[in-house]
């Protein structure tokens, strides 16, 4: 590994590398704020999953999580949202390829040598940290807009995994809406039956685990009736039992200014469920 950044933040480290993966065949950055409390002691950690032309700078510019995670003692890893580089295969439209790897596992082609954006999350990169940081194996998983979808997913698909699970602006619905069935179609072929495997709505009615889902909407979100459909997801986890906390905050948009305005009530979530 290669660290890229440093930088002194609220008594603690933020911090960019740069690693070879072997699950995307590429070179990968990810981002991880270690609070103060980690320069003595293993703590827990926050895996977060960022949205549609995102890398792992937007997290850690814009949504100041760091003073409320070196306040709660977390650390907070942010990954890239796909994989990068010469080679690797690319759209010239903003929702798929490059910033748009969707979290799962690419099947087709051009894209499954690469995009393997799901077994990155879910395994190499929590085994990297944890072989080579200060963090225990208690973890919490969160993200924003295709982010959200990916923490979802990922969460209902992994019992035991994690502690926690929250999204806000989460696609929810992807197999229903416009920005999934293209990237599943792209990705994972024509057959609509192996979407179900990453969609929240087919995976809340069979999940093995009732881990609770926080999910923050904004009411002005410009893609909230085409590409977001929380409503959705309200009903299929109403039927399944599924224990779902779901805020509807007026006024807020699609942006970081809605994720900085409630990122330390999803930080603070999450420690929540570590008692």
């Amino acid at each position: 590994m290669e660290r890229k950044e440093t930088h002194a933040s609220f008594g603690g480290v933020q911090e960019v590398w740069r690693h070879k993966s072997v699950s995307l065949g590429v070179e990968a950055n990810f981002a991880i704020y270690l609070p103060p409390q980690a320069k003595t002691e293993k703590v827990p950690v926050l895996y977060w999953l960022s949205g549609l032309t995102c890398t792992e700078q937007n997290f850690i510019g814009k949504a100041g999580a760091q003073r409320v995670a070196a306040e709660l003692g977390i650390a907070i890893v942010a990954s890239d949202t796909s994989p990068r580089g010469v080679g690797v295969a690319d759209d010239d439209a903003y929702d798929l390829g490059q910033g748009a790897g969707f979290y799962l596992n690419a099947t087709q082609e051009p894209w499954a040598a690469h995009y393997r954006m799901y077994d990155y999350v879910v395994t190499e990169l929590p085994a990297l940290i944890e072989a080579s940081f200060p963090v225990t194996q208690q973890r919490g998983i969160a993200g924003h807009s295709m982010g959200g979808f990916g923490a979802i997913m990922i969460a209902l698909r992994n019992p035991g995994r994690y502690r926690s699970v929250s999204a806000f602006s989460p696609i929810v619905a992807p197999t229903q809406v416009p920005w999934g069935e293209k990237a599943f179609s792209a990705y994972l072929g024509p057959d609509r039956a192996s979407w179900a495997a990453y969609d929240p709505l087919e995976l809340v009615r069979t999940a093995k685990e009732r881990l609770p889902v926080l999910i923050d909407q904004g009411l002005a979100d410009q893609f909230l009736k085409e590409q977001l459909r929380p409503e959705l997801f309200q009903e299929a986890a109403q039927n399944a039992g599924q224990e779902l906390i779901l805020n509807l905050r007026p006024d807020y948009d699609h942006s970081y200014y809605f994720v900085a305005s409630f990122i330390a009530d999803h930080l603070r979530y999450f420690v929540s469920k570590l008692r």
